[in-house]
């Protein structure tokens, strides 16, 4: 799950959407860094990531990605915000809109009171100011995205070129979206984490 994904994961949880947005940015053992509710929320950020990687549906599809198969996690989890933009409705009572705003507020380092990582403020503050969640409504900005991230390291190269078989693939992993997401949700409902 990429940044919507984590944020409507915690929702549903009950669990902190900071916490599970810092998930990405703590390194190591979060307890004793944080108050006990957002070292929960990193926590569940971690499950979620392990829970969706090692589902059968998500390695199932990872052969589609031929060489570039490594580089499919991190281009799974950008296409699945994109999914859930398109199936929204399905997944949640209110707006996407309204969730983001809700989200936004407990997320934004302008309006969190707490020490937060340095990377964890440049990212967080730039996908709020710059509208990311929203963008990932429209298919071409998943490319967008996509060659972004590869421009970090010489090694992230590859991950552009995942964006074609996410394109050649849309449907057939749009159902698998839609397959395996709902067991994501029963997961974080009911998982006890330490």
């Amino acid at each position: 799950m990429n940044f919507l994904g984590h944020l409507h994961l915690a929702h549903k949880s009950q669990s902190s959407l900071l916490g599970n947005l810092l998930g990405d940015f703590v390194r190591g053992n979060p307890e004793g860094r944080f108050e006990p509710a957002i070292t929960h929320g990193i926590r569940m950020h971690r499950f979620i990531d392990s829970f969706t990687d090692s589902h059968p549906a998500i390695v199932a599809i990872k052969p589609l990605f031929g060489e570039r198969r490594r580089f499919s996690p991190i281009a799974l989890d950008v296409f699945w915000d994109h999914c859930l933009t398109q199936h929204w409705r399905h997944f949640h009572p209110h707006s996407l809109a309204q969730f983001c705003h809700n989200a936004q507020s407990q997320t934004h380092p302008k309006w969190v009171h707490t020490s937060l990582p340095e990377r964890y403020q440049y990212v967080i503050s730039a996908m709020w100011d710059g509208g990311w969640i929203f963008s990932y409504q429209e298919l071409e900005n998943i490319e967008f995205v996509l060659k972004r991230m590869s421009k970090r390291s010489e090694r992230m190269a590859p991950l552009a070129e995942c964006f074609a078989t996410l394109e050649t693939h849309y449907q057939t992993l749009n159902q698998v979206f839609l397959d395996f997401y709902p067991d994501v949700i029963e997961a974080v409902t009911h998982v006890k984490l330490k």
